[in-house]
């Protein structure tokens, strides 16, 4: 399964001035496949350790970090030998060992010849709640997500209507009718399966629609195994609950995180931490609310207001029930919105900026609201084909955004300043100015 990951894995390779990489994510979104993929094309041997769940290698950590060691004991365990620039050295799920994640700092500045990668599923929780001390300036990171849409047509083996929404959108021009209506298509499906490697892999080898729910659950029970082990019994109580709100919380016309939904007289106080919990493991998608559409976006966030989102808008729609005859069939209500701006949001998280979404105190909204190097970008999710963009034109008045976007079912197309994008190219929007993917 091709992963835009790959060539950012080939760059870091090919870098004089490497350092250890970290490749972070939530559970089971292809992090060690994807590694393990890459080894195997591009080294002669892959020495691939999970401290999770190898005590002895865990162990080896404790006695001794220096590289020199710790090579040596990898050798002896894995009964290899360890060949600079010719081995690929993958230590998986690296926050079951804060010696483990140390000892990275030592092999930038005393073995550099050394190719290492880590993964974790759940580092973020270690290092932002268990204290963990991150080697901050010693390593490079990166962040895998979902497939996202142009993935999953890639491989659904539909690699050249994928080029063709590129170029379309390159150009603004409308993609022809056939492939546009193939393309909404294949995207009210995406909804439906999601991007976890597991799901699109599943129906490239036969499986039905109705088979994701099953597939998807399997996942969650995951998700909730991580509350129960990388948290006390009482905090993931908490933080299962506010998981299993998600839904109810979206399904709100105003789609604003309330902790009285989570439990009568909740408060920020009562979970707060557990949201910050879930933000980490990376299994929700955090969008802050700001009043001021003027960069910088960051310093006008209202902190007391926000949306939380699924990091994979299939595990939403099984997680809500909804029926997939009402998505297949383009019917329309409040919670297919919730679900298009959760499947927007989880491909604008690819982009590495903060998500906000914009209120006026007279309840224009503008949904998504991004700033990189190329300014302010303001988009607005409609769920069907509507062209109305009241709020949008109220925000691009008094901000005179970089850039306004629409996202629809509508084709290509733009007027009035606005880009009309439809909703399977959410993945172009990596190409606009300043905002592409780090490498």
């Amino acid at each position: 399964m091709k992963r835009k990951i790959d060539e950012q894995l080939l760059r870091w390779k090919n870098k004089k001035q490497r350092k250890p990489l970290i490749v972070n994510g939530a559970r089971q979104v292809g992090k060690t496949y994807s590694l393990m993929a890459f080894g195997r094309s591009h080294y002669d041997n892959v020495i691939h350790v999970n401290l999770d769940v190898n005590s002895i290698v865990r162990g080896f950590f404790d006695e001794d970090i220096s590289p020199k060691y710790i090579i040596r004991m990898l050798e002896s365990d894995a009964h290899e030998k360890i060949e600079p620039g010719k081995t690929l050295i993958i230590l998986d799920e690296i926050q079951a060992s804060e010696r483990a994640l140390t000892s990275l700092k030592y092999f930038y500045e005393e073995a550099p010849e050394y190719h290492v990668v880590a993964a974790g599923s759940l580092l973020g929780v270690a290092v932002n709640r268990e204290k963990y001390s991150f080697p901050v300036g010693k390593v490079e990171t990166v962040t895998m997500y979902p497939l996202d849409f142009e993935e999953y047509l890639i491989a659904a083996d539909e690699k050249f209507l994928a080029g063709e929404i590129r170029e379309a959108y390159g150009s603004v021009r409308a993609l022809p009718a056939a492939l546009h209506e193939k393309a909404k298509r294949l995207y009210l499906e995406y909804l439906i399966i999601g991007g976890m490697p597991a799901c699109v892999s599943a129906t490239q080898d036969g499986a039905s629609l109705i088979e994701m729910p099953e597939l998807q659950s399997g996942i969650m029970n995951d998700y909730i195994a991580d509350m129960a082990k990388y948290a006390s019994a009482s905090d993931s109580v908490k933080i299962r609950a506010c998981y299993n709100s998600i839904p109810a919380q979206l399904g709100k016309e105003n789609r604003k995180f309330q902790y009285k939904v989570v439990q009568k007289g909740g408060t920020a106080g009562l979970f707060g931490a557990s949201i910050e919990w879930l933000h980490f493991a990376g299994v929700v998608l955090k969008c802050g609310k700001t009043e001021v559409g003027s960069s910088p976006i960051a310093a006008y966030e209202d902190l007391s207001s926000f949306k939380l989102y699924m990091s994979d808008v299939g595990m939403l729609t099984m997680k809500s029930g909804i029926q997939q005859s009402i998505l297949l069939s383009g019917q329309h209500n409040i919670f297919t919105g919730a679900l298009t701006e959760n499947y927007v949001a989880q491909h604008l998280q690819t982009l590495g900026a903060p998500l906000f979404y914009w209120r006026s105190a007279h309840a224009a909204e503008v949904d998504f609201v991004i700033e990189r190097q190329g300014g302010i970008c303001a988009i607005e999710v409609k769920r069907g084909d509507h062209k109305a963009s009241k709020s949008l034109s109220v925000f691009i008045e008094k901000y005179k955004p970089e850039r306004a976007i629409r996202l629809s079912l509508r084709n290509f197309g733009s007027a009035n300043g606005i880009y009309a994008i439809p909703l399977y190219a959410a993945f172009c929007l990596s190409d606009l100015p300043g905002f592409a993917s780090s490498p």
